[in-house]
């Protein structure tokens, strides 16, 4: 078995999930750390298996996946970095909004 990818996330990524974390901790009080306990899942998932994710299609960086977390309707946009053994998050991202972010 192979090591686990390093995960990183980016700025805008990191915004969006503490906005997703605030919003939830106010309008969801009987799960207040749902959001931050399904992109604990996501990242554990992502880092043994990168290519689970589908590929988006709608956006116009090259190789990058998305993972759906059905319990907080969002999308965890990533990509992954073979030669670095690393997987880069792009975005939090929630699934109602119509259009995928802008990557």
């Amino acid at each position: 078995m192979s090591r686990p990818f390093i995960i990183s996330v980016t700025d805008l990524a990191a915004a969006q999930l503490l906005s997703a974390q605030d919003w939830w901790l106010d309008n969801r009080p009987k799960a207040p750390n749902a959001v931050r306990e399904e992109c604990e899942r996501a990242c554990a998932l992502i880092s043994t298996q990168p290519q689970i994710g589908a590929r988006a299609r709608n956006v116009s960086l090259i190789g990058v996946r998305r993972l759906y977390l059905s319990r907080v309707r969002c999308f965890v946009y990533y990509r992954v970095i073979p030669e670095s053994e690393r997987i880069e998050v792009l975005a939090f991202w929630h699934g109602s909004r119509g259009r995928p972010p802008q990557l």
